[in-house]
C-alpha cells in the first residue's frame, strides 16, 4: 500500500497508510517479543558459562547503540555460572539496551559487576540514567507496563518480563534500585552452584571485553 497508493492518491491517503505501517511494525515487534518470552525456559542441558565472554558478544551485538549514544560500558571480572549462555546474554541484553534507553542529559555510563553473596550470585548493572520512582520497582517487571509513553522511549513493554521469566527460571531474582534523576541498579542474582551438576570449570574467566572497551572510549573521546 504504502508504495503503490501514497503518491497518487494524495496526503490523506499516505497519513492513513502511514498509520498502517506504523502499527504493523509495532504488532510485528510485539509478536516477536511474546515468541521470545515464551521460548524463555531454563536449557534440558546447562553448562558453565563465562559471563565475560556473554558479556562480550552481547556488546558486540549492541555496538550500533553503543556508539550512536556516545555509552560507555565497563565492568569488573565476571564469573562462570551453570545457565545457558543465550538466555544470560538476553538479560544482559536487555538490562545495557534500558541503560542506553532511558538515559538523561550526559552519555551513558554503565558499568556491570558481580559479587558473590550466600551462595548465589549478584550481578549489577548501574547506569547514570533518567532512574524511576522506587513505586514503580515492581511494576516495571510485569508484562506490558510502561512509565512513558512510545513518543518518548519506544519499545514493547517486555523487556524486563523476559528478564525476570528467565532468571526466576533458574532459581535467582531480579530488583531495581533507583530513584528519579540518580540513574538506576539492575540486580539479579543466579545461585552459584547446582546440586545435580558437579562444580567444575566455575572459576572467573579471564576477560574478553578489553579489545571492545577500547574501541568504545575511543569512540566516546
Amino acid at each position: 500500500l504504502a508504495a503503490r497508493y501514497t503518491e497518487s492518491s494524495g496526503p490523506e491517503a499516505a497519513k492513513y497508510v502511514a498509520l498502517v505501517v506504523e502499527a504493523t511494525g509495532r504488532m510485528r515487534d510485539l509478536i516477536r517479543a511474546l515468541l521470545e518470552y515464551a521460548d524463555a525456559k531454563p536449557a534440558r542441558r546447562s553448562t558453565w558459562v563465562a559471563c565475560d565472554s556473554v558479556l562480550d558478544q552481547t556488546l558486540a551485538g549492541l555496538q550500533t547503540a553503543i556508539h550512536e549514544s556516545d555509552a560507555l560500558v565497563t565492568h569488573d571480572p565476571l564469573p562462570a555460572v551453570m545457565m545457558d549462555g543465550t538466555q544470560l546474554g538476553r538479560v544482559f541484553q536487555n538490562l545495557i539496551e534500558n541503560a542506553i534507553k532511558f538515559r538523561g542529559s550526559q552519555p551513558p555510563r554503565i558499568h556491570v559487576s558481580a559479587r558473590l553473596e550466600n551462595e548465589e550470585w549478584i550481578f549489577s548493572i548501574r547506569d547514570n540514567g533518567i532512574g524511576l520512582s522506587p513505586q514503580y520497582a515492581e511494576r516495571i517487571f510485569a508484562l506490558f507496563q510502561r512509565l512513558h509513553r512510545r513518543t518518548e522511549y519506544p519499545g514493547t513493554g517486555m523487556g524486563l518480563a523476559l528478564c525476570k521469566k528467565i532468571v526466576e527460571s533458574y532459581g535467582g531474582r531480579i530488583w531495581v534500585e533507583s530513584e528519579p534523576g540518580k540513574g538506576a541498579a539492575f540486580l539479579f542474582t543466579v545461585p552459584r552452584t547446582r546440586p545435580d551438576i558437579p562444580e567444575q570449570g566455575c572459576e572467573p574467566q579471564p576477560s574478553l571485553i578489553p579489545t571492545v572497551q577500547k574501541d568504545l572510549t575511543r569512540t566516546a573521546t
